[in-house]
């Protein structure tokens, strides 16, 4: 990761550690970039946004600094992220730009750029976006005369990503009672078009965005409120989306949470049986429940771990021909139809497996066990020091050894804190606690607890 850029793009609150000064340098970067790449040819450049009142800001200030350095920007308006690695893609653009923090608070926002492929852009570009971040790569000529850029609306673009969403579905969900949270987000936009398109009968809560609402007790981060909504109203299934709507979390018709691990399973185990699940493989995170690894050994599924971020997930779909992948939080990523997380794609993808398997997402799910987990941040002096240390190294070892098949143990270091996350699944929340805790007490022993 580098100084700006994490995982996913260039996050901060709003005009604080992000500013509308940055927004506008990353846009005269990214025009002048990919302008210098296609000589004699107009660099286009799509920009969709989430429903943030600092959204607004930020992309006219990208806008700005695209333009000034010659490229034509077309404006998606209000949309979710994986719309815009559609329309990249499929419409030959040279680069695309998301405004969104995804699931964070509405005071923060971000800036996500996607590279020609719809992919998250390659971390050599990123690496020259900071160092002209800060003053280091020296200055970028302005565009003039009739070189300079302008603006196009293409909400078409986004009417057209609604279409290949729609062109999926392998049937018609009539006479079936769909809920969907959207989080005051990007789906707000989009999914209840899809969803009423496809003949379902559609509940829609928290898509009145007012700038300010977005991810507020409200979508895949608060989950029990579509979990009381689909109890409440008897319905068949629910969906919770984030603010950029990359990312699904799932309710079963009794209210039961199904998160980024069971939904991978029930999409896994159907595309096996019908011969779609390339390489017989599903990619996860290292933070991919126990339960899940259990069942897709029980259903003899082959699975690969990566670090943690959807970005890491789909480098290895993509190195590997692998198919599907993705995390416990929700991002899934279906390599046939895109390349990022989609979190209405994901619902629609639960909904096949439902309708042709002709099961309830419950009965689906309950196949994988979720083991019980225990997670604790211990502040560290030096987080290498306290994770590398060989008596706590010990420690891990023998936790493995006692945990056997019935159970795991994780070290992490935080990306962004002083931070090492230890982290316990095993039958039980006692047996989870029991282990966290020797593990910490060594760390503490050897000294590298603050």
């Amino acid at each position: 990761m580098g100084k700006y850029f994490g995982t996913d793009g260039f996050r901060g609150e709003a005009n604080v550690t992000l500013t509308v000064e940055h927004a506008y340098k990353v846009g005269r970067f990214l025009g002048w970039y990919y302008g210098q790449k296609t000589p004699g040819e107009k660099c286009r450049i799509v920009i969709g946004k989430d429903t943030r009142r600092s959204s607004y800001m930020f992309e006219y200030s990208l806008v700005a600094g695209l333009t000034a350095s010659g490229a034509d920007v077309y404006l998606l308006h209000v949309t979710t992220t994986p719309s815009v690695s559609y329309v990249v893609r499929t419409e030959d653009f040279h680069c695309g730009i998301m405004i969104s923090a995804s699931h964070n608070p509405y005071y923060d926002n971000g800036i996500k750029v996607i590279n020609e492929k719809g992919e998250k852009l390659e971390e050599s570009v990123i690496e020259k976006i900071e160092s002209f971040l800060d003053g280091e790569s020296g200055e970028i000529p302005f565009a003039t005369k009739e070189n300079i850029g302008r603006t196009v609306d293409f909400a078409a673009g986004r009417n057209r990503y609604i279409g290949y969403l729609i062109s999926i579905a392998t049937r018609s969900f009539k006479n079936k009672k769909v809920g969907l949270d959207c989080a005051n987000g990007s789906a707000s936009a989009i999914a209840k078009n899809v969803f009423d398109a496809l003949g379902a009968e559609t509940y829609v809560i928290n898509n009145e965005p007012n700038g300010l609402n977005i991810n507020t007790d409200c979508g895949s981060t608060h989950i029990h409120v579509l979990q009381d909504f689909v109890k409440k109203n008897h319905l068949d299934v629910g969906f919770a989306y984030d603010g950029d709507a990359d990312r699904c979390i799932a309710v079963d018709e009794n209210g039961e949470v199904v998160d980024g691990d069971r939904i991978m399973y029930v999409c896994g185990k159907y595309m096996k049986e019908q011969g779609s699940l390339v390489n017989n493989t599903i990619v996860t995170t290292i933070m991919s429940n126990f339960g899940l690894y259990k069942a897709l050994d029980r259903e003899g599924i082959a699975y690969e771990k990566t670090a943690v971020g959807d970005k890491y997930v789909y480098e290895n779909m993509s190195a590997n021909g692998h198919c599907l992948g993705g995390e416990q939080s929700g991002h899934i990523i279906f390599s046939k139809n895109a390349t990022t997380g989609d979190g209405i794609l994901t619902s629609l993808k639960v909904m096949e497996a439902m309708l042709e398997k002709k099961q309830s997402l419950g009965k689906l799910a309950s196949e994988v066990e979720i083991f019980p987990q225990v997670l604790k941040n211990v502040k560290v002096k030096d987080k290498k020091a306290a994770q590398d240390d060989a008596a706590v190294q010990a420690e891990v070892a023998k936790v493995t050894e006692s945990l056997g098949d019935d159970g795991r143990i994780l070290l992490r270091q935080s990306g962004t804190e002083p931070v090492v996350r230890v982290m316990v699944e095993a039958p039980s929340l006692e047996i989870c606690e029991k282990y966290v805790d020797q593990v910490i007490q060594v760390m503490k022993t050897q000294g590298h607890v603050l």
